[in-house]
């Protein structure tokens, strides 16, 4: 079947990431010590060479893009140091960008100035939004939704989140439509129940982790456990989920009377508990992908996108003032400073999840459905 060419893919690819993949002549060095590749002996240099010959459909619509976790392997011993791990990296931020119909994922990772400027002008307007219908700062108890009044919150964060889920929703959409045409040329392969396929992908895989910790850890053998990348990476999402679990359940006691949101309440409450111990978590997740990413301690932290490094910070920044917060609140005298980081911290927290369909944070969309895709064909990489 004929497939139309599209001459600037691979310059388009680089904008995504500092790779250059022209010195490939597809070795299969990479496949070869790739622990993900399986029997079918094309992946990863397969997608290396859609993006070569200008098969951007084809590359778009390819499940095991999502598959590599970056351990680094194929890099390290590619003979023309042509980094196929950075490759697949800048191809999935390409993907991302691809999947956005609006082109905001397009400017947030090929326009670092705009997407700082963009940042803090998203940050200084929910404030400002906020802060125009701020209440008093009580001098006899920490009060904080009686600063910014709690309604004022439910409802800009109910929209954020409806915005968000549009966005995202249009790109899965985006997605699945290219992975259902490639998956039709398929249909004479062995293809497995969908419950079975949604197990793989979301609970083994995107949530155990499974190919991340088991098969991919021979490139971490000499890392300490608590330096892994999969343990990092776990810790980051987990904590992430963790503190929007316990917002909600806050919010769900509060309507009930059981507890306001924002007030005190002993560390072992049950939602109180769970935000700090997910707060801890995703702090030590983000810190160590920091101090990787500086060090470069590994193939995926040589070469990090400007919008990769603006979900770390914001991540880290909703994180430390969640606790400046928490301190505040077991402090005997209200601090003034515990009002003005609590809107800095709703602020910045708005404006993470209204960003996220746009940044790497929609990894956490779309490996899910392109594993539940590979899964259904039977695990199988070939795509010929």
């Amino acid at each position: 079947m004929s497939a139309l060419v599209d001459a600037d893919l691979l310059q388009d690819i680089k904008k995504f990431g500092k790779v250059d993949v022209s010195a490939c002549f597809s070795c299969g060095n990479c496949t070869a010590v790739c622990p993900l590749s399986n029997n079918d002996g094309t992946f990863p240099r397969r997608m290396i060479r859609y993006a070569q010959v200008g098969m951007k459909d084809t590359l778009l619509s390819s499940k095991e893009l999502w598959t590599c976790y970056h351990c680094g392997m194929c890099s390290d011993s590619c003979p023309t140091q042509a980094d196929p791990g950075g490759f697949m990296a800048a191809a999935r931020r390409y993907a991302i960008a691809s999947y956005d119909h609006t082109r905001l994922a397009w400017l947030m990772y090929t326009q670092p100035v705009f997407a700082s400027i963009l940042a803090i002008v998203l940050a200084a307007f929910f404030a400002v939004f906020m802060y125009t219908s701020h209440g008093p700062q009580s001098q006899t108890s920490m009060n904080l939704f009686g600063f910014i009044p709690e309604p004022l919150i439910h409802y800009t964060g109910l929209a954020v989140m409806v915005l968000a889920f549009i966005f995202g929703v249009a790109g899965i959409v985006t997605m699945v439509q290219k992975l259902s045409h490639q998956e039709m040329k398929l249909r004479g392969k062995s293809k497995v129940s969908g419950l079975k396929a949604l197990w793989s992908s979301i609970g083994v895989e995107s949530i155990g982790q499974k190919r991340y910790r088991e098969d991919c850890a021979t490139a971490e053998l000499e890392v300490p456990w608590y330096r892994r990348r999969w343990l990092i990476h776990s810790l980051t999402m987990w904590g992430f989920l963790g503190l929007l679990v316990a917002t909600v359940a806050d919010y769900g006691l509060s309507l009930i009377g059981v507890k306001m949101p924002g007030t005190w309440v002993p560390i072992w409450y049950p939602t109180r508990l769970l935000g700090t111990l997910a707060g801890l978590a995703m702090i030590y997740g983000v810190t160590m992908f920091f101090v990787d990413r500086f060090t470069k301690a590994n193939q995926s932290a040589k070469n990090s996108a400007p919008a990769d490094w603006m979900l770390l910070v914001l991540l880290w920044i909703v994180g430390f003032s969640g606790f400046l917060i928490e301190i505040s609140l077991y402090l005997s005298n209200p601090p003034a400073w515990g009002y003005w980081v609590f809107l800095f911290h709703v602020s910045v927290a708005m404006e993470l999840i209204l960003l996220a369909p746009f940044m790497k944070f929609a990894h956490a969309i779309y490996r899910p459905v392109a594993l539940y895709y590979l899964s259904r064909a039977g695990g199988e990489a070939s795509e010929d």
